[in-house]
């Protein structure tokens, strides 16, 4: 950082990871295999790219800051399996990149390791979940208190939206701790790893997607009102009848979003939806 004058970019939450031993153990949890490709997110200075060119097949590294290219370049001298690409990963087709990147049409399998700047976590878990059907894993870095609203559980404060539409798409597992005294700059907060495995067909079976997807959100926008009062309000019907077809499908009207599992948020969804109340809300 010295030699190149590189200061850490606030705006990009730049933190970069500088404990060997946690590097080595990101490396070995994402597990690439060296018959996979590998997309590495925000690869910094390279400490943990070095560690998955050695174990993958090809890492294709996705870097916003352009001011690190060449500290990149001079910390993966020798490396004939990485390629960079600086660009926003929020703005590009990854898998059409990771395609061009290596000459391969086939990218069935590959895996994802990043450490999520802490201020587009959710955007970027989205972007991989719902823009990469080939992915099999995404192993992340990221805020401790971001990863405990992912892994919630039914009836606790951190559940929410997020563990919703996460457990969606995905399996979650977390991994590890990460002290907050393994970056330069020390952040205030400490992390966590976690692994992404998709699921094929989504965890639930839903007849609209986009009005499921709806009433989760609402719901979470209003999670002090009943699930009663929601539908009334999200379907502009008449309490007595929603409440009624509510217990007619074993959900408590009295229930709160926060106690409803995503099985439940479905069955509710279906039902209203194309009971009665048509396909758009």
């Amino acid at each position: 950082m010295d030699k190149y004058g590189i200061h850490p970019r606030k705006k990009w939450g730049q933190n970069f990871l500088v404990d060997g031993n946690i590097l080595r153990k990101i490396a070995h949890l994402c597990n690439p295999g060296c018959e996979k490709l590998l997309v590495e997110i925000g690869p910094g200075l390279g400490g943990l790219t070095r560690e998955l060119t050695g174990i993958s097949k090809g890492v294709l590294a996705i870097e916003i800051d352009f001011g690190l290219r060449e500290a990149l370049a001079e910390s993966l001298q020798g490396l004939n399996n990485i390629h960079l690409l600086f660009a926003d990963i929020l703005q590009i087709e990854l898998e059409e990149e990771l395609r061009k990147a290596f000459g391969e049409e086939d990218i069935s399998g590959y895996k994802v390791c990043a450490n999520i700047p802490y201020n587009i976590t959710t955007p970027i878990i989205f972007k991989l979940l719902e823009t990469c059907p080939q992915m099999e894993s995404a192993t992340l870095m990221m805020q401790k208190e971001v990863a405990g609203r992912i892994l919630a559980s039914p009836g606790s404060k951190e559940y929410g939206l997020l563990t919703l539409t996460t457990a969606y798409y995905a399996e979650v597992e977390y991994l590890m701790p990460v002290s907050r005294n393994c970056f330069y700059p020390r952040p205030e907060v400490d992390s966590s790893v976690i692994q992404l495995r998709p699921i094929k067909g989504k965890r639930v079976q839903v007849k609209d997607e986009s009005n499921f997807k709806k009433l989760l959100r609402v719901s979470f926008q209003k999670r002090r009102k009943t699930i009663l009062n929601i539908c009334v309000d999200l379907f502009s019907a008449e309490k007595a009848e929603i409440h009624s077809i509510l217990n007619s499908i074993g959900i408590d009207p009295k229930s709160r979003p926060e106690n409803l599992a995503i099985e439940q948020f479905a069955r509710i969804s279906d039902t209203l939806v194309m009971r009665r109340f048509g396909n758009d809300i």
